[in-house]
């Protein structure tokens, strides 16, 4: 199967400024470049996404160029219903290179930053050299600043088009780029620099966008729609990510496995059929997940992934290590204590009980385990020497509530 037709069939191709491209993307040898804001200090896996597709290309002999907008993270990219809150240049600059060095170490790409040729273009210049290509009317036409019109957009917002258009110029004079990959968001953003190309030189440049990687509800994933899952691992915890993509929507899984992973068609129908057959077993959330974070963070991480979630559904957390500990009990009710405590005290001191009389209750019934060990005795002692690394202690309250204590 050429580049192009894998690339449809995994969904991937939405719309192309010309069909000469299929051609061209299977014959190999274009410079293109893919471009993300420094908004955070880290890509997520909206991110993924799209520096996967320039993966793919590059594997078919392409040349991927990354740019991370220096100048255009300062300035912002229209969103659909408000305008992006402004960040600082000293922010700016900080994520630009967090981005370089994460998307340098997992994709290997070339990094540029559109700062270093804006930085000193004055204004009078940029009108003369390069406002003066642009239509207002064409701008307006523009999905992005249509769906703006009612609720108001500035001129600095307004601009950004002209900008990223800029930004495909320069790379097509000095890089000899020739493609703009991106999301389906920023199709107008990417013709007029076509456009730009076209009128400055009379060379023909290209173009095509991808679907925005989405929930079922149409929520595309990224920071701003709920919580992120970021490809730094500080961040999110392979761990975390499992759990993400093992949950992730019956409806969608598929969808992911063709966006995210480099897994054959074959292997892909093959577990579609196993999804529908039987889709309480999860083979394919669970081959996503694995997929995606051994791509990201080695196949350790991924094993060390899945002894944390089988030891939580088997409520056996003994072989845990501290790190691991810290990544399975990130998000539920952490709470300090100054000492050992007597079982009773401590439920009740940490307001894991409301009283002496529940605590104790819950205690002789069996329904507490400290550090995976069922608890029934009322004058049991939690020990820091106990704790895993002197330090943290579990304590789950019946089937699911779980609390991580911390001795200070």
């Amino acid at each position: 199967m050429k580049i192009y037709d894998e690339l449809k069939w995994r969904g991937l191709i939405k719309d192309v400024s010309s069909p000469e491209l299929e051609e061209k993307l299977n014959n190999g040898g274009l410079t293109f470049y893919i471009g993300t804001d420094p908004t955070g200090d880290s890509m997520h896996i909206g991110h993924f996404s799209s520096f996967l597709i320039s993966k793919r290309l590059k594997d078919a002999g392409h040349h991927p160029i990354l740019l991370v907008g220096g100048a255009t993270g300062l300035i912002g990219d229209p969103k659909p219903d408000a305008e992006r809150p402004m960040i600082t240049k000293e922010e700016v600059d900080h994520n630009f290179k967090c981005l370089k060095k994460q998307a340098e170490e997992i994709f290997g790409f070339e990094v540029v930053n559109n700062y270093d040729w804006s930085k000193d273009v004055n204004f009078i210049d940029f009108f003369r050299d390069y406002g003066k290509f642009f239509n207002v009317n064409y701008m307006l036409d523009k999905d992005i600043v249509a769906r703006r019109l009612e609720t108001g957009i500035t001129y600095a917002e307004f601009s950004y088009m002209i900008m990223q258009a800029f930004d495909f110029y320069i790379l097509n004079r000095d890089k000899n780029v020739t493609l703009q990959v991106a999301g389906q968001d920023q199709w107008g953003n990417i013709t007029a620099g076509i456009d730009l190309i076209r009128k400055k030189t009379g060379k023909e440049a290209y173009g095509f966008v991808m679907p925005l990687l989405t929930k079922s509800d149409g929520t595309k994933f990224g920071k701003t729609n709920g919580k992120a899952i970021w490809l730094d691992r500080n961040k999110t915890s392979p761990y975390e990510m499992y759990q993400f993509f093992v949950n992730s929507e019956d409806e969608k899984v598929i969808d992911y496995l063709k966006f995210l992973t480099f897994l054959t068609p074959e292997e892909i129908m093959e577990l579609e059929k196993e999804n529908k057959e039987n889709p309480h077993l999860r083979v394919a959330h669970k081959k996503l997940a694995e997929e995606v974070i051994t791509f990201l963070h080695g196949h350790e991480a991924y094993e060390e992934a899945v002894k944390i979630s089988e030891a939580l559904f088997k409520g056996n957390i003994k072989d845990l290590s501290v790190s691991e500990i810290e990544d399975a009990f990130k998000d539920v009710p952490n709470v300090e204590i100054n000492s050992e405590e007597n079982i009773i005290d401590l439920l009740v001191n940490t307001k894991i009980c409301s009283s002496k009389r529940e605590a104790r209750e819950l205690v002789t019934g069996n329904s507490i385990t400290v550090n995976g060990d069922k608890i029934n005795d009322v004058d049991f002692i939690v020990k820091k020497d106990d704790a895993f690394g002197k330090k943290y202690v579990v304590v789950r309250r019946g089937k699911k509530q779980y609390y991580l204590l911390r001795f200070i």
